[in-house]
Order: C-alpha cells, then sequence, then structure tokens
C-alpha cells in the first residue's frame, strides 16, 4: 500500500521513470474498469422483481443524482492540482490546510443539497417528465440516497487529495470496497430483505458513507498535529480566492465539456431513431479510451503539480513527456484495437441489426477519436496539475465556439458524419491550443513571464 504519510522531510523522491507512472496509472485504470460494474449490478438486481417501473426509477434517480454530484467534479481535479504543488512546494501545512478546506466544503454542499431536495428533485421532473409510478418510486429512492451527498462530495475532494501524493493504488481500495460494499447490499436488501427500490438506495447510502471513512483513515496523517484545524491557515483569503478562482474555471470548462456531448447526442436524434441509438453505441468506445487515458492524465496530474510547486521545470517537461509517450501508445492500440473488433464491441452493444449496420457506417470515426482527442485529454491533465485553469477554461470556450460553428457547416452538408466530424474537430481544437499554451506554462514554473 502506499505511505500514508503526505510530506516526509527528508525521504528520496522516486525516480521520474515508466515505473513510476504505471504505479500512479493502472490502479487508476482499475478502478475505472470498477465503475459499469456497479450499475450492471444495480439494474440487474432491481430487474429480478419483474417490473419495469423500479428499473426505469432506478435508472431515472441515479442519473438526476449523478448530475447533480457531477457539478463538484471540480473538486478532484482542483484538489489534486493545488496539493500536488504545495507538496512540491514541501508546504505541509497548505497541503493539510487544502484537505480540510475541501472537506468543508463538501459538508456545506452537501448539507444544500439535503435542505434543497424537494426543489432539485421537482425541477428534475419537471425537465424530465415520466409516469407517476416511476417518477414515486425514483423520489422514494432519491430521498434515501441524498443524505449521503456530503460523501459523495467528499469522495472527490478525498481522492483528489491522494493522487495528489500519488496513492493511487488507495484510491483504487476506497473504489473496490465501495462498490463491493455496495453490490452485496443490494443484493441483501432487494434479493434477500425485499427492500424494492429502496434497498437498492440504502445499499448506495452505506457504501458512500463507508467508502468516506476509509478515506480518511488513509489520509489519517493530516490530522496528525494541528495543521489541519488551524483556522488562519485553512481560512486564508489569498488561498481560498485561488481555490475558488481554479474550482470556477475548471466547472465552466467541465460545463462546456458536458454540453458538448449533450447536444452531440440530442443532434443525433434529428437523424432517426436507429442513428441516435448508434451513436449512443459508439460513444462508449470514447469513453472506453477516457477510462484507459484517465490513469497516465492523473499521474501527469500529480508529477506536473508537484514539479511546478518545486519549480522544476525540466522534471516538470520529462513527466510530460514520459506521461504524453504511454498515453500516445495506449491510445495507438485502442485505436488499432476498434479498428480490428469494433464491429465485434457493436454487436455486443448492439441486438438489433439496423442499429449495427448504422454504426458500422461510423465506425472509422471511432478509429480516429482516439488519436484525435489524446492532445485535448492529456493537455488537461498537465493544465490541471499545473492549476493553470484560466488557459484551459480559455481554450475549452474557445473550441466549444469552433465546434457550433462547425455543427452549423458540416452537418447540413454531410448529416450524421457531420456531426461526428464537428466533434473531432472541437477536440482537435482544444488540444492546438493547449499546446499552444504550454510554453507558458513551462515558462511559469520557474518565474518566468507566461
Amino acid at each position: 500500500m502506499s505511505d500514508p504519510v503526505p510530506l516526509t522531510k527528508g525521504r528520496p523522491e522516486a525516480a521520474l521513470s515508466s515505473r513510476r507512472i504505471l504505479k500512479v496509472a493502472i490502479p487508476v485504470v482499475l478502478s475505472n474498469a470498477t465503475v459499469p460494474i456497479l450499475g450492471a449490478v444495480d439494474t440487474g438486481v432491481v430487474g429480478q422483481l419483474g417490473q419495469a417501473a423500479p428499473i426505469a426509477a432506478v435508472g431515472a434517480g441515479a442519473i438526476i443524482l449523478s448530475s447533480v454530484y457531477w457539478i463538484f467534479g471540480f473538486l478532484r481535479m482542483g484538489t489534486t492540482g493545488l496539493a500536488a504543488q504545495a507538496l512540491g512546494a514541501g508546504d505541509r501545512p497548505e497541503l493539510v490546510a487544502l484537505l480540510s478546506r475541501a472537506l468543508l466544503i463538501a459538508a456545506v454542499a452537501g448539507a444544500g443539497l439535503i435542505a434543497l431536495q424537494w426543489a432539485i428533485f421537482t425541477g428534475a421532473f419537471w425537465l424530465a417528465p415520466t409516469s407517476a409510478e416511476v417518477e414515486g418510486l425514483a423520489r422514494s429512492y432519491m430521498q434515501v440516497r441524498i443524505w449521503s451527498a456530503p460523501a459523495a462530495i467528499a469522495i472527490y475532494g478525498l481522492t483528489g487529495w491522494l493522487i495528489a501524493q500519488e496513492r493511487t493504488a488507495a484510491v483504487l481500495v476506497i473504489q473496490l470496497a465501495m462498490n463491493g460494499a455496495n453490490i452485496a447490499l443490494d443484493v441483501w436488501f432487494v434479493l434477500g430483505l425485499g427492500f424494492g427500490v429502496e434497498g437498492v438506495a440504502w445499499a448506495t447510502f452505506i457504501a458512500e458513507w463507508s467508502g468516506v471513512m476509509l478515506a480518511v483513515w488513509f489520509c489519517r496523517d493530516a490530522f496528525v498535529g494541528s495543521d489541519w484545524r488551524d483556522r488562519v491557515q485553512v481560512f486564508e483569503s489569498a488561498r481560498l480566492k485561488r481555490m475558488l478562482a481554479v474550482n470556477t474555471d475548471i466547472l465552466i470548462r467541465s460545463v462546456l465539456l458536458q454540453i458538448t456531448f449533450a447536444s452531440f447526442l440530442l443532434m443525433g436524434g434529428l437523424f432517426g431513431t436507429v442513428t441516435l441509438a448508434a451513436n449512443q453505441v459508439l460513444l462508449q468506445f470514447l469513453y472506453i479510451t477516457a477510462y484507459a487515458l484517465d490513469g497516465f492524465a492523473f499521474a501527469v496530474e500529480a508529477l506536473v503539480g508537484r514539479f511546478f510547486g518545486a519549480g522544476d521545470r525540466g522534471r516538470l517537461r520529462r513527466s510530460v513527456v514520459l506521461c504524453g509517450a504511454w498515453g500516445l501508445g495506449t491510445v495507438a492500440v485502442l485505436a488499432l484495437a476498434f479498428a480490428v473488433f469494433g464491429g465485434l464491441l457493436v454487436d455486443v452493444m448492439a441486438k438489433a441489426t439496423e442499429v449495427r449496420e448504422v454504426a458500422r457506417d461510423y465506425l472509422p470515426w471511432m478509429v480516429a477519436a482516439p488519436l484525435i482527442g489524446f492532445a485535448s485529454w492529456m493537455l488537461d491533465g498537465v493544465f490541471i496539475g499545473a492549476t493553470r485553469t484560466r488557459d484551459m477554461r480559455n481554450m475549452m470556450v474557445l473550441s466549444f465556439g469552433v465546434y457550433l460553428v462547425a455543427l452549423a457547416v458540416l452537418v447540413p452538408w454531410l448529416d450524421n458524419h457531420g456531426l461526428w466530424a464537428a466533434l473531432m474537430v472541437s477536440f482537435a481544437v482544444r488540444g492546438v491550443t493547449l499546446g499552444w499554451k504550454y510554453p507558458g506554462l513551462e515558462r511559469a514554473a520557474t518565474g518566468g513571464a507566461a
């Protein structure tokens, strides 16, 4: 297991090597692989009740709460970058204070969501109405799960703090423990005790709070001494303003990225239900790519943040090159795999013959996507680690604008191929523009003009 001490004076730092990068990356990839398993078990357990409404209710409730919690995903990325820089600078009080701030944000935000639950649930079903039976069951599900909102948000901050220290093995253990508990409790509460939809909710509630307690245990050395409750350090105005600015930039970037994918899906509906379904199937290829690259993106976040904080421009650049090389190799393998086995994957994910045929027509985009999107995904990690989030936000705004123009030009001309082309253009523009900003990031690491 990774060393639980957040900062130990005199401890030699591990060499910057492929072994170090893989030690960070592999647990992240394995952790990501567990995510779809839990969703499948939730659906499968409720499906044993033999009715459609419970399945729809759990799906709707999970999507609503996941979307709300996702708003606070900035806490993971922002905490990683800031904590890695504090670690690189040898600033233990700030490293520990960042964890306290993240937990305070989670507590306040979670309490706010609990207080506003009626408005959140009512607004969600106003935007996406469903049958009275499904809505009633979904509300029962969410009324239980909302009480773990502080835990769900805290997990973002806790895992971000651990990733900053390259302690992704701990993150993997937390994920496995949470999902394992959730699955076991799902089966017991729903099939054993007959709790139905509420049983699924209680299983998640217990798993999320258990996950937070385990994560806090992994971070336990932060609570040795008084740094974690030093009010002057924790509430220092300059540090708080910086944290707010970083997290706001990341939130704006993430919202625009979410709008990009949502608009892509919605516009696919213009070409009929079959094409919409085919696009949804093919998007899973992008998600697979993102899950695989996350490991190296997280590694580069931690390493760039550490060397940026230490003012070590040489090792910062080497960390970018090494992580980039591993990431590039990964996307090259994925592109080849999609070219050779993409048709088989489509057959596994779709049973309808017409959906399979249409998906195959657009499969070449999935071969190109990992290669086109690689730079944007990896450079996001670089800029998060350096907390150059204003540049990341601005390049996202620019690429989003280009995406809208590409939609207007290419979709009327090329139909669904134009839609895929516009998405690829947005990836390419974000990668190129972040690459253009990268030299300024290196100069800033050593106090030069950005």
